[in-house]
């Protein structure tokens, strides 16, 4: 459907070449994903993204961090199909924005509103929200000094969102065990995934209600986490004092905040890791042979940590994309399904 009816005829075309484009793409019965999807039916869309993402991090230093955490949150919950941005509807849609791994964390939807009207003035009803979260995590990496990939592209959005499945996102206090199983249970099976995935900690930021047990209560004993760095420990008790604003940042890395680089996992290799499920990729006895092996090859080698992610981020974005149009659509607002 066109977007803007003042734009209907532009649109309509638009959308025929989109369904040549389609059609390129697909592999047999099903409609797979690739790189070129948009490159007739609005070729400078990956450009118009990186316009409006570089403009919003000159006011806030956080975004880039805080729209790879959008694409992530998005494509474990019932696949990449933007349904994390939907708004509540009563009676038809509870938003996955209140789940309690949402509900006041994530964050980052008026910069993928900005993008999605630069895109509808570009090229009405083409570009779908859902690719809008792809292509914005992969730029906000490159941003901050990490790899570049080719972002497959050709997904529509979904209808429907899952408050249930977002309840159970990954989360900071997860063990190795719990980790693991939330990963394969997506499709990601491989323990690289998870190791090379984590790393996306190596910029912005955390709250201290996330890290207040590690400092003062760990597993219940009123004492802090023994793995826990001692200098890196006393610094924390500074940020997120017993009783503080829980609400409160700090940094996920300590020593380069906001440059997407290796240093996540050097930090973890002498128990700088800020969230226990960071340092458990290391220290944990489970991980040792398994996580704990990929935590040192990367700390050691950057090149290998921005290959082994660039992969995951592809298979990443692979779960689950709705490309049947019965199934999905290109929304007109990323916040509500069209016609509702």
């Amino acid at each position: 459907m066109a977007c803007s009816s003042s734009r209907s005829t532009a649109a309509a075309r638009v959308q025929l070449v989109a369904m040549v484009v389609a059609a390129l793409c697909l592999h047999g019965a099903a409609a797979q994903l690739c790189e070129d999807y948009y490159d007739d039916t609005c070729p400078d869309a990956y450009d118009i993204v990186k316009k409006v993402l570089f403009d919003a991090h000159r006011s806030d230093v956080r975004i880039f961090a805080s729209l790879i955490r959008l694409h992530f949150h998005d494509c474990f919950v019932q696949g990449c199909d933007g349904s994390l941005l939907l708004d509540g509807v009563p009676g038809l849609i509870n938003s996955e924005k209140g789940a309690p791994p949402n509900n006041g964390s994530v964050r980052g939807f008026e910069v993928v509103d900005k993008v999605k009207a630069a895109l509808e003035d570009a090229c009405p009803g083409v570009v779908s929200c859902a690719d809008i979260l792809a292509i914005a995590a992969e730029i906000s990496v490159e941003l901050s000094g990490g790899p570049k990939w080719g972002i497959l592209l050709g997904r529509l959005d979904g209808l429907t969102a899952n408050f249930q499945s977002a309840s159970n996102l990954p989360s900071p206090f997860d063990n190795l065990t719990v980790l693991e199983k939330k990963f394969k249970d997506i499709g990601l099976r491989d323990t690289v995934d998870l190791v090379a995935l984590s790393g996306a900690h190596t910029f912005g930021r955390a709250q201290c209600q996330f890290v207040t047990d590690r400092l003062y209560n760990f597993s219940g004993t009123n004492r802090p986490d023994p793995t826990l760095n001692s200098g890196y420990r006393a610094f924390l008790t500074q940020r997120c004092p017993l009783n503080g604003n829980g609400s409160a940042l700090t940094n996920l890395d300590p020593t380069t905040p906001d440059t997407f680089d290796k240093n996540y996992y050097t930090n973890l290799e002498v128990n700088r890791g800020l969230l226990d499920s960071d340092q458990i990729l290391k220290s944990a006895p489970e991980a040792q042979g398994v996580t704990a092996p990929i935590v040192d090859q990367f700390a050691r080698s950057q090149d290998a940590f921005f290959k082994s992610f660039a992969l995951s981020m592809i298979k990443m974005g692979n779960i689950q994309p709705v490309t049947d149009p019965s199934m999905g659509e290109i929304r007109c607002n990323c916040r509500k399904v069209n016609d509702s």
